[in-house]
């Protein structure tokens, strides 16, 4: 297979998997340049890019040229385009200018625009999820004055984006001309080295700071990046003191973004901090009901409660389970599937959801196995040092493992919900500098089933 066939297959199914802002950022942008002795150079335009693609993108990149077909075994090594130096012209040299490639223009709101489909009318409001709905409503309504920032944070994939853009939407709507920017934290970093890099920092502060409407989704990337850091803080509080509104998405409270400084934790709470959660039974299938109005295809009732019932991990999966049967209802015309029929359709989803199902009971069962302590000490009062240390190994795990809130971890243990924030942050402090705790985590987290690479310790 030619390399510019195989990196296309490979593009594809990375773009069936990867958000299109990512892919676009990413993986868009990497250019092959030929296969030798068993290994694919791939180009990439800057050092940080090709950093950042060994840190975080190698392997999944090995895994789509595999699916592609790929040799067996084929290595992947990015490397930097650099641009040749051009030769310097004699002063005689007839004055046609020379064309100059142009700089490449700093990413912003022409790329990442907002959701037309985002709005507060396509939202379906439930009891798990209207306090921050309520919340980002009044923020359209009376931005910069409501609630300033409104910081948003929740498992993956349940509605965050949704939510924060329904609110861009409603004012672009109200306000024609109130200044709305809406971007990913992935894309502001990729957009500050592109600034530096450029020579253009100046340029884009006054892209961030001259807004009425500030949207910055999934924060917690924000970590351990310093001089990013610096300017968000600086922007944040230019636009703060400017009574412009600012809304933060974060999959995680922000104490609880690893490597954030301090003082930029303190900001995101001034204003109003809210946690959207999982939607129960009755919003997941409020959701698939509205979700299917606008489709020619209905499923039954029967078919969307075993859809709403079964698939629980989050909104994404939810919607995509019910394409998927819509889809073999059309093609098939029978849209009475019953549920052994919907087992065999939905079999990837159902799977993944068995994956994603760790109950506090398992967790607090194989910790207490683990270290030999009665199953009921988990959520004991009992304070003794040969308790204390596995459960908060325990709720540590439970935060990691499950899509549960700080609170419903502290009420299935028995404590407070500052009692698991602090237990889980000194496991953590354990595990980044203590190699037998680290291996006493893995060990754990390997009973119960799941791989420790893919948890992010």
């Amino acid at each position: 297979m030619e390399i510019a066939a195989l990196w296309e297959d490979a593009r594809g199914h990375l773009g069936k998997i990867l958000n299109p802002d990512i892919f676009s950022l990413w993986i868009a942008v990497i250019t092959p340049l030929e296969m030798k002795d068993g290994t694919l150079f791939l180009s990439v335009e800057n050092d940080f890019t090709q950093t950042w693609l060994e840190n975080n993108y190698q392997q999944l990149i090995a895994n789509a040229l595999c699916q592609a077909g790929a040799p067996e075994g084929l290595k992947i090594k990015f490397t930097v385009a650099r641009q040749p130096q051009a030769e310097p012209q004699a002063e005689e040299a007839p004055a046609e200018p020379r064309a100059k490639k142009a700089p490449r223009r700093v990413r912003g709101i022409a790329e990442m625009p907002l959701n037309d489909r985002f709005t507060f009318e396509e939202y379906v409001v439930g009891e798990t999820n209207k306090f921050p709905h309520a919340a980002a409503v009044a923020v359209a309504k009376t931005p910069g004055k409501a609630y300033n920032p409104l910081f948003i944070h929740g498992q993956s994939g349940i509605g965050k984006t949704h939510l924060m853009q329904a609110v861009g939407n409603s004012v672009r709507e109200t306000m024609p001309e109130a200044r709305v920017v809406y971007i990913s934290t992935e894309a502001l970093l990729n957009e500050f080295i592109d600034a530096i890099q450029n020579k253009s920092t100046l340029e884009f502060r006054r892209r961030y700071r001259n807004v009425d409407v500030l949207l910055v989704d999934d924060v917690h990337f924000l970590g351990s990046k310093q001089q990013l850091q610096e300017e968000f803080f600086n922007t944040f509080n230019a636009l703060h003191g400017a009574h412009k509104q600012i809304i933060i998405t974060s999959d995680r409270p922000a104490r609880e973004i690893k490597g954030l400084e301090q003082r930029i934790v303190s900001r995101l709470e001034w204003g109003l901090v809210t946690e959207l959660e999982k939607p129960d039974f009755e919003t997941r299938l409020a959701m698939l009901r509205h979700k299917q109005q606008t489709e020619e295809t209905k499923l039954g009732d029967g078919a969307l409660n075993f859809i709403a019932k079964n698939v629980q991990s989050n909104v994404r999966s939810l919607e995509g389970a019910m394409r998927k049967a819509m889809s073999y209802a059309t093609v098939f015309r029978d849209t009475a599937l019953g549920d052994e029929k919907l087992r065999e359709i939905l079999k990837d989803f159902l799977d993944e959801e068995l994956q994603q199902d760790l109950t506090f009971e398992q967790i607090q069962r194989a910790v207490a196995e683990y270290f030999d302590v009665r199953l009921a000490d988990m959520s004991s009062k009992r304070r003794p040092r040969s308790v204390a240390l596995p459960r908060q190994i325990a709720m540590y795990l439970a935060r990691k493992l499950t899509h549960a809130s700080l609170q419903d971890i502290a009420d299935a243990f028995g404590k407070t919900h500052a009692t698991v924030l602090h237990g889980t942050k000194a496991i953590q402090n354990r595990i980044d500098t203590e190699e037998k705790m680290r291996n006493d985590v893995r060990q754990i987290i390997r009973r119960l089933g799941r791989e420790p690479n893919s948890c992010q310790l």
